[in-house]
């Protein structure tokens, strides 16, 4: 983060309650409905402020981790206003348009979670398959503690 850092990058933080429903198998009922469990997260003022001022100078949004990327697409109310706390549900699977994140950088999820679907969203089901089929081959490291990945739409 620090080499991120002093080559001009920006490093904004949020507050995140991770529960066990992000590492749960999902269920009829989620597709169903379209919703997961509920996560809880808190953005400050400049931080907030800080990301609705760079989308509007078209600057990417780079989001780590799955989790960070629900709740930044949950706290958009308006191109101009994030709400600065509450809980996402949000379950993001094709033909899903992101607001806030440009990229991504997560580890390689397991089949059949919302969290491959999520990515899938992101670089397209057939680039997602590709991807995993070259870390599989590689020995990549699966899962929360994984190898991880960064993700260009």
């Amino acid at each position: 983060m620090n080499k991120l850092a002093r080559k001009g990058f920006a490093i904004k933080f949020i507050n995140l309650n991770v529960n066990l429903g992000t590492f749960a198998p999902l269920k009829k009922e989620n597709l169903i409905q379209g919703k997961l469990h509920a996560e809880n997260y808190n953005l400050d003022k400049k931080t907030a402020s800080f990301i609705t001022h760079a989308k509007k100078q078209g600057r990417p949004i780079v989001a780590v981790g799955t989790t960070v990327t629900r709740a930044l697409e949950s706290a958009y109310k308006t191109p101009r206003a994030l709400k600065l706390k509450g809980n996402t549900k949000l379950f993001i699977r094709s033909p899903y348009k992101f607001k806030i994140i440009s990229a991504l950088v997560t580890n390689f999820h397991v089949p059949k979670s919302s969290l491959m679907m999520l990515v899938a969203t992101l670089m397209g089901r057939k680039q997602l398959l590709n991807t995993y089929q070259k870390a599989i081959k590689k020995h990549f490291r699966f899962f929360s503690f994984g190898d991880g990945m960064l993700i260009l739409p």
